[in-house]
């Protein structure tokens, strides 16, 4: 398959990389519209299209553009995968000119590591000095609240 990929966005690819995240990941289902909208404004984005032109996968790096980036909302549609879209949007990201020479990378995977691996992603050597924050309901309660 013969991919490409982009850092922009269609409003139409808006809506489909929103209903990806929201309704199909497990990492952000229930997002508010408006924060993946905000989330999009503040990163770097890649839009991964086949050779007919249509959005494949999706993804978007939180990056400084000088010492970190964070690898996040990473997804490759249900009928893509297995097709090696992963592997060229990771090779699309890894190979950005605005993303060189950074010193950290991170992400946040549940069952991809195989795969970041591959591009020199690795469990931490001292997982004890990173900490998180996570409010895992924080879409929920704002669905209700708007309720």
């Amino acid at each position: 398959m013969r991919w490409t990929v982009s850092n922009e966005l269609s409003p139409a690819e808006v809506d489909m990389a929103y209903r990806w995240i929201a309704e199909e990941s497990y990492w952000a289902k229930g997002q508010p519209r408006s924060f993946f909208e905000r989330s999009l404004d503040n990163s770097l984005c890649f839009a991964l299209r086949d050779g007919e032109g249509a959005l494949r996968a999706f993804a978007r790096v939180v990056t400084d553009k000088a010492t970190f980036a964070y690898l996040c909302d990473v997804f490759v549609c249900s009928t893509t995968r297995g097709q090696g879209a992963g592997k060229a949007l990771m090779q699309a990201i890894m190979d950005h000119p605005e993303l060189q020479l950074l010193r950290r990378w991170m992400l946040v995977t549940r069952d991809a590591h195989k795969l970041y691996e591959q591009y020199g992603f690795e469990v931490p050597a001292n997982p004890e000095r990173f900490m998180v924050r996570v409010d895992p309901d924080i879409y929920a309660r704002l669905s209700r609240s708007e309720s």
